[in-house]
């Protein structure tokens, strides 16, 4: 798609967009409460935008648009995705998977490498769990108490575990922004694992000796035992080595579910019907996010009609000159989108099908740009003061997530990484037949 062959497009096709992120942001800002406007609500709102925009065409040919492109295969695909890994990590905690996988960690953890121990241990557990989210409200409370015993700042303590949080949150292969950086580039899940860790690794070990010199000579011995079951460890190793040997993420995710609920049935943690309830619980968990992202692919495909994408690429391709260029393009774009939407999941549905369109044409490896949409959505969500993983940190913490920010070091240097891999043409691909 040379430039000469892109279609000037159209800024206003936009306008969708502009009205979520107005109503989902703006109302945050504006309240000083993230929570005020449903995620939900904010999407159905500029879908009914997009629906009454261009009255070139009728309001029937508009809907047929809307839903032909919301049912695309690929979006109904991601949907199921996130419903299962909802029914898989609900089945995994409710049988004391994510309490296991906790109290080993902090049984290992070393008493004078505190923070070491916990950034590790969150690494761990996210990836394991496949949520950001689930990781820090499981050990934002240990790192208040490690704070609490020593003069290391309950700020570092809450940024190192949102850096563990998002370690996991960018590579777990049942965390939501892998599925959907995966799903819009069309490649496979331990194909951008590979690809995705060995970018970011060195960002992790910096992030460790940072944590390790900083804390240097504050040791506490965290009171009481931590007992924990390493056979309720056991569906969390299954689906990351299941996922890793190439199984399908449907029947990775169908058969960890099965594997958890077997084990909570064997040691009396389930019931039949308290299982069955478990699995509901954690589909409906995931219900939001599978029905906004049905309706961006929808707002999406109105947004397409009406020239967005051609102005977008036009825009984009302008600047670019060579593959490099296409890459740092991927970088900003995703990256701009989670700023706006201080939503790592979201930012990546949005910006998905052009990142691929321009993957295509300046031969992006769709590992390479299914890793740079992840990383840099990531990286973004990891420092942002108003996006909900920080939010919730400095809740439980009651800190000011502004206070956070300054001790952010494992999202910064991820994206560092992503930048220094762009710049160095890492890695090389043998080419795909």
């Amino acid at each position: 798609m040379s430039n000469n062959k892109v279609k000037k497009g159209s800024l206003i096709a936009f306008l969708p967009l502009l009205v979520f992120v107005l109503l989902f942001i703006g109302s945050g800002i504006v309240t000083k409460d993230f929570s005020n406007m449903p995620l939900n609500v904010a999407i159905l709102i500029a879908s009914a935008v997009a629906l009454m925009m261009n009255r070139k065409e009728t309001f029937i040919e508009k809907v047929d648009i809307f839903t032909k492109s919301a049912g695309h295969p690929n979006i109904i695909l991601m949907a199921v995705i996130f419903l299962l890994a909802g029914a898989f990590a609900g089945v995994a905690r409710g049988m004391g998977a994510v309490e296991s996988t906790v109290n080993l960690g902090l049984s290992l953890l070393p008493a004078n490498l505190l923070m070491v121990g916990l950034f590790v241990i969150g690494c761990f557990i996210s990836i394991s769990m496949g949520t950001s989210m689930g990781t820090i409200v499981a050990l934002a409370p240990i790192g208040v108490g490690i704070a609490a015993q020593t003069d290391i700042p309950v700020a570092l303590a809450m940024a190192t575990v949102i850096g563990g949080a998002m370690f996991g949150d960018n590579l777990s292969m049942i965390s939501d922004t892998t599925i959907a950086a995966v799903r819009t580039q069309n490649t496979k899940m331990k194909d951008k694992f590979k690809v995705n860790f060995f970018i970011v690794l060195p960002g992790a070990i910096v992030t460790m000796i940072l944590l390790g010199i900083l804390t240097s000579g504050n040791v506490a011995e965290l009171a009481g035992d931590h007992p924990y079951e390493f056979v309720k460890i056991l569906p969390y190793l299954a689906v990351l080595v299941a996922a890793l040997s190439g199984a399908h993420v449907l029947v990775v995710l169908v058969g960890g579910t099965i594997f958890a609920g077997v084990i909570g049935l064997m040691d009396g943690s389930y019931q039949l019907s308290s299982f069955l309830q478990a699995i509901a619980e954690g589909v409906m968990a995931m219900e939001d996010l599978a029905i906004v992202s049905i309706l961006i692919g929808g707002i999406v495909g109105i947004i397409q009609y009406n020239g967005g994408i051609d102005y977008l690429l036009r825009v984009i391709t302008s600047k670019i000159k060579t593959k490099k260029g296409a890459e740092f393009g991927i970088a900003g774009l995703v990256s701009v989108a989670d700023i706006a939407t201080a939503n790592n999941t979201i930012a990546i549905i949005i910006t998905g099908p052009v990142v691929k369109r321009i993957a295509d044409e300046y031969g992006v490896d769709p590992r390479k740009s299914a890793s740079l949409l992840d990383t840099f959505s990531s990286c973004w969500q990891g420092i942002l003061p108003y996006g909900v993983q920080l939010l919730v940190a400095a809740g439980l913490a009651a800190i000011s997530p502004v206070s956070i920010m300054m001790y952010s070091f494992y999202p910064v240097l991820m994206g560092i990484c992503c930048v220094i891999a762009i710049l160095i043409g890492y890695p090389k691909f043998k080419e795909v037949g």
